[in-house]
């Protein structure tokens, strides 16, 4: 089965797919442990930024090597993509799906950038997924004080059916990554804003694509039942494996300030990232 089959399937079901970012390969292990021990489908995400860390060309292969040798539904996507040349390098280098977020572009301008990458993209390989992102929802996978400047969680700045039917109908993406008052990263002191499940029903019921859930971390399960109930396929964790990766790296070194071997000190961050894995892909598909 491809990942477009994975989707699918995931819709039918009304569950989603779980997409958790990584930087390297503690946390890369954490997911798979955690992924295959309730055998389910997995998306490993890197930004620009994370793919830089770990190498564009790197990443690919020891995804590809790690679903030969185990035979398993683990996929590659390209996430949060700023250009078309970056594009162009992750459909090249062999990744499975893409996204190309021109989010903080006018419309005009998103609809031509992401046309040309779905162009691109599909005359390369045509079973790769490009998503594309309307609606800004920030771009940092942090702990916030406040919802970033300019991100649209008012309901008249959230994506709007119509427009993204047009969206979907100008450039042909396979996935659409909707504003629905979801946001990147964490807010101190409690959940994020409240996502507005009818939306997501009416963009999903419009457009005719799958949706994807950026910016999971932080957001109530009630409300991750419900947008996934409503239409969303795919849900984005990075934050939230980020701080269990700190926590337990800065707990592990305090605890063992002698000890200097890697492999050693980073054992209890896997354990507790795969905690937090375990958790969300047992919500996403109705595990009790």
């Amino acid at each position: 089965m491809t990942l477009k089959d994975y989707i699918a399937e995931a819709e039918s079901k009304k569950v989603a797919i779980g997409h958790f970012n990584i930087s390297d390969t503690t946390a890369l292990w954490a997911i798979l442990n955690s992924a295959r021990k309730l055998s389910l489908p997995v998306i490993i995400g890197v930004s620009e930024g994370e793919r830089d860390f770990f190498g564009v060309k790197q990443i690919v292969a020891v995804v590809k090597s790690i679903r030969e040798e185990f035979d398993y539904p683990i996929f590659l996507n390209a996430d949060h993509t700023y250009s078309f040349d970056r594009v162009k390098e992750a459909v090249d280098a062999g990744f499975d799906a893409v996204i190309f977020d021109g989010a903080n572009l006018t419309f005009e301008e998103n609809v031509a950038t992401t046309k040309r990458c779905v162009e691109y993209a599909k005359s390369k390989n045509p079973d790769i997924l490009v998503e594309a992102e309307l609606g800004f929802i920030g771009t940092s996978s942090k702990i916030l004080d406040e919802v970033p400047e300019g991100v649209a969680t008012k309901e008249e700045f959230l994506t709007d059916p119509k427009m993204a039917t047009e969206f979907v109908k100008e450039t042909g993406i396979d996935l659409l990554a909707p504003a629905v008052g979801n946001l990147h990263g964490m807010l101190k002191g409690g959940h994020n804003p409240a996502i507005d499940s009818d939306r997501v029903k009416r963009v999903r019921g419009e457009t005719g694509v799958p949706l994807v859930l950026h910016g999971g971390s932080g957001i109530s399960d009630d409300d991750f039942v419900k947008a996934i109930e409503s239409g969303i396929s795919i849900v984005h964790i990075n934050t939230e494996i980020r701080l269990a990766y700190r926590k337990s790296l800065q707990l592990s070194l305090q605890e063992n300030p002698d000890e200097v071997a890697p492999y050693k000190f980073f054992k209890p961050s896997i354990v507790a990232m795969e905690r937090v894995v375990t958790e969300r892909l047992k919500l996403f598909n109705g595990i009790i």
